[in-house]
């Protein structure tokens, strides 16, 4: 039987050419029952909903409003990245030459050439979509008349995917509008499972883990997403657009897009600031976004918690916008002590994904630091009655909220600005258990990416990883670079020059993560993590409150604001051991040589040799 092309759905014509074009390509090739543009109405959305919950794929939380639950097949829970793939022509365009050694394992999505990747896709997206619908969606990254913004059409067979993109970016008409002829990138995505299905769906979640690819093609500014619903996976706007293509059109564009948190802090005089930081997923980007000061006087107000597109403007000053519009959160550990804001902002119109269900109707999460009150019961992520004698989590370590942004209570005025928001520093992170002080700051810029560079952390449950490992993840950027990491670092150095003269933000590094000798936590972290910041806006305004190391500049003796805070072990928390240094250096040597070679910067090469020295002139 042929497949016939059938829009159900009154708004085809509000496709440019271009975009039908492609459109209609791609349902060709997929043979979806039928076709609907995604408008963004109120109507289209309660009608996505409606489709959901009749098929089982979620379930309303009656204890909230407009909230929902889904549980995934238990194979779909992350990002793989030992799927992810970049293709292009020429492979030193994505992976460095290394000099020695063999590369290491998990640190960058294997590079497929065009063709090989090609054959890949006509394996798998022929007659994907059949017995579905296919939805399109036209969203835009970043607010729709900025000049930061970039366009997508996402094409899925998914209406969980559909809902989810409608909470996280700009969808609708207008988007439709801005298009420009073929500029706009082309984003592919089926969950791989054609009706009627020669496997089980389980969970209502259909899947197909087996032949999951994530494939960017740069070169034709496409992504095609095949076998994963999870997040990461399936909103082709978030990672893969908004980072590794982002990453990409940014190189070539002159501005960066990073794996940030963009918040605005007022000092008690009233002066605001604004700051990126980036750390690897899952430690604790939105909590210091959302963050609760501790001190008074002090107001936080948050722009993005996981992404930053940042340019240039015309006097040369680092703007960032937050390209996404709502909060893609790690439920386990958010509770009111970690997180209140969060906690205000996610129990209405939000999709919980692999939490544990309450009896009465709520939702509930390892670390949410609340009773589930008497008599009611627990249903895990997998759908089993639970309790805590099971031995087992009760929700998924990397369980999910998807939340609207305009409704957090401290959103920042300025979050949609189309000009972005100025940003004075730059903060980057990781766990890190011993040997990292609690925060130091960079001498220069070059300084700044050398530390941005050698950024380090255990491995958390955002991708397949197992264990605490404590894996290299430079920029926290490691699973979403796409281009040759030292065209990357080059870029960043870069930046510098093409501010004109104009001061670049000051670069820190922050460890909330070191522990004793007996594993326990040696800064309170949170909303005490104000006393660092309120270090680092003194040191911006210029304040003498600093000396030098061989890592960096360390705060002065007492500088940092510890009122109300009980004993603090500053010593711990900022000793800097020479055989801790000097190991790290080494393994750091190693990792340049292994993954970028001869494609590493020599000003990268000489901040790396200095802060070598320097430690090595370290009295034992």
């Amino acid at each position: 039987m042929s497949w016939k092309l059938k829009y159900t759905c009154d708004n085809a014509n509000s496709l440019s050419p271009e975009v039908k074009e492609w459109v209609e390509a791609k349902a060709k090739w997929c043979e979806p029952d039928s076709i609907q543009v995604i408008a963004g109405t109120e109507q289209e959305k309660s009608d996505l909903y409606s489709l959901l919950q009749r098929t089982g794929v979620i379930k309303r939380l009656s204890k909230y409003e407009n909230c929902w639950l889904t549980l995934t097949n238990p194979k779909d829970t992350a990002r793989v990245e030992s799927k992810t793939v970049i293709a292009t022509d020429n492979e030193r365009d994505t992976v460095a030459a290394p000099k020695v050694g063999e590369r290491l394992e998990g640190w960058l999505g294997p590079w497929m050439s065009v063709k090989d990747l090609d054959k890949a896709l006509e394996e798998r997206f022929p007659g994907c979509m059949r017995g579905r619908v296919m939805y399109v969606i036209p969203f835009s990254m970043g607010p729709v008349d900025s000049a930061f913004s970039k366009i997508g059409v996402q094409v899925t067979d998914s209406a969980f995917v559909v809902i989810n993109m409608l909470i996280m970016t700009r969808v609708g008409v207008k988007v439709l509008e801005a298009i420009q002829g073929n500029d706009f990138v082309k984003c592919l995505h089926s969950v791989g499972q054609p009706l009627p299905s020669d496997r089980p769906i389980i969970n209502n979640w259909p899947c197909n883990p087996k032949k999951a690819i994530i494939a960017h093609i740069p070169a034709r500014n496409e992504i095609a997403s095949f076998g994963s619903g999870y997040g990461g996976n399936s909103l082709l706007g978030k990672k893969c657009l908004a980072l590794r293509i982002g990453a990409i059109l940014a190189r070539n564009e002159g501005w960066l897009a990073e794996h940030m948190l963009i918040m605005g802090i007022t000092n008690p005089k009233g002066v605001k600031r604004y700051i990126c930081a980036a750390f690897p997923s899952a430690c604790g980007k939105t909590n210091m976004a959302m963050m609760t000061s501790t001190l008074p006087g002090y107001k936080i107000e948050v722009v993005g918690d996981d992404i930053a597109w940042l340019r240039l403007d015309d006097k040369g000053q680092l703007r960032a916008v937050n390209p996404e519009s709502g909060f893609f959160g790690v439920a386990p550990g958010t509770s009111k002590k970690t997180n209140p804001i969060a906690m205000q902002t996610i129990f209405k119109n939000t999709i919980f994904t692999n939490v544990a269900e309450t009896s009465d109707g709520g939702v509930w999460w390892e670390g949410i630091d609340k009773k589930y009150g008497e008599g009611v019961t627990i249903t895990d992520w997998k759908g089993s009655p639970w309790t805590p004698e099971k031995g087992t989590p009760a929700a998924h370590p990397n369980s999910r909220f998807t939340s609207p942004a305009e409704q957090c209570p401290i959103i920042d005025p300025a979050w949609e600005s189309p000009e972005g928001v100025p940003i004075s520093a730059i903060v980057f992170g990781g766990r890190r258990p011993e040997g990292v002080p609690l925060v130091y700051e960079a001498y220069n810029w070059a300084h700044g990416v050398f530390i941005g560079a050698s950024v380090k952390s255990e491995a958390t449950a955002a991708a397949e990883f197992k264990g605490k490992v404590v894996m290299h993840d430079p920029m926290a950027m490691r699973p979403f670079l796409s281009y040759n990491f030292g065209y990357y670092l080059a870029h960043w150095l870069e930046m510098q020059d093409l501010a004109k003269g104009h001061p670049m933000p000051r670069v820190f590094h922050v460890n909330w993560f070191r522990k004793s000798p007996e594993g326990k936590f040696l800064w309170p972290g949170f909303g005490e993590n104000i006393r660092v910041l309120d270090w680092m806006l003194r040191r911006i305004d210029g304040e003498d409150i600093a000396i030098p190391s061989p890592i960096g500049l360390l705060p002065k003796h007492d500088s940092i604001n510890l009122d109300g805070l009980g004993k603090v072990d500053l010593d711990a928390l900022f000793d800097i051991k020479r055989d801790f240094w000097m190991k790290e250096i080494d393994e750091l040597e190693t990792f340049f040589k292994q993954e970028v070679g001869a494609d590493l910067p020599p000003a990268v090469q000489k901040e790396m040799d200095d802060v070598d020295r320097r430690i090595k002139e370290m009295k034992q």
